[in-house]
């Protein structure tokens, strides 16, 4: 097994910000590679992320955003499960790109679920149609449907679209990686966006 030295430790816990334990296991496993070892500790951390889901997570910060011009502006609330986590710099800046986020992509819901089901069963109804009129057969109209209908929570849900500073993740992934990193419990609760003259005509 490879030495490691304290300073490998160091610098890890200074990547990514699990703990000193952690990240000397981790280090170990890679046989001191560090690019390995960060891999690692990614690995077990969005794991964790998935026994975590359903914890009690009421702590947590509301943030705001408003356009450079003043005509956008966004509130979001975003919970983890402590107050100690909820002052991190990783918690706070996940906040903040939230809300940027929210400004910039507008997204019409938080999850899937809140989609009223008249409006899934609008998008599916012209979806259909458009494929009917392409002359495609039933069983390649459902699977067009089914990938339109992907597309549209791509768009319109916040948790699926992708994130406008690294459009390589979803919402949902850059807060499971701040979850990962963290150790506790992250979900988006709710945000509301404001544009000037929005919905005055």
């Amino acid at each position: 097994m490879a030495e490691i030295s304290a300073q490998q430790v160091r610098e890890l816990r200074e990547r990514t910000g699990a703990g000193m334990m952690e990240c000397k296991r981790a280090l170990q496993e890679a046989e001191g590679d560090m690019a390995r070892a960060e891999e690692i500790l990614r690995e077990r951390g969005l794991k964790d992320v998935q026994k975590r889901a359903g914890r009690s997570a009421a702590q947590g910060l509301v943030d705001s955003y408003i356009h450079f011009n003043n005509t956008v502006g966004v509130l979001v609330e975003v919970n983890c499960e402590t107050d100690f986590v909820a002052a991190t710099p990783e918690f706070k800046g996940l906040t903040k790109d939230i809300a940027l986020h929210v400004a910039s992509a507008a997204p019409r819901w938080l999850t899937r679920d809140e989609i009223p089901s008249s409006v899934l069963d609008a998008e599916r109804r012209v979806y259909e149609a458009q494929a009917r009129e392409q002359g495609k057969p039933d069983n390649v109209i459902e699977r067009m449907v089914e990938g339109k209908l992907e597309a549209f929570y791509r768009d319109t849900v916040l948790v699926d679209q992708k994130f406008v500073k690294d459009d390589s993740k979803s919402i949902q992934t850059i807060v499971d990686e701040v979850s990962a990193k963290v150790g506790e419990e992250v979900a988006v609760r709710r945000f509301v966006r404001y544009k000037l003259g929005e919905e005055l005509d």
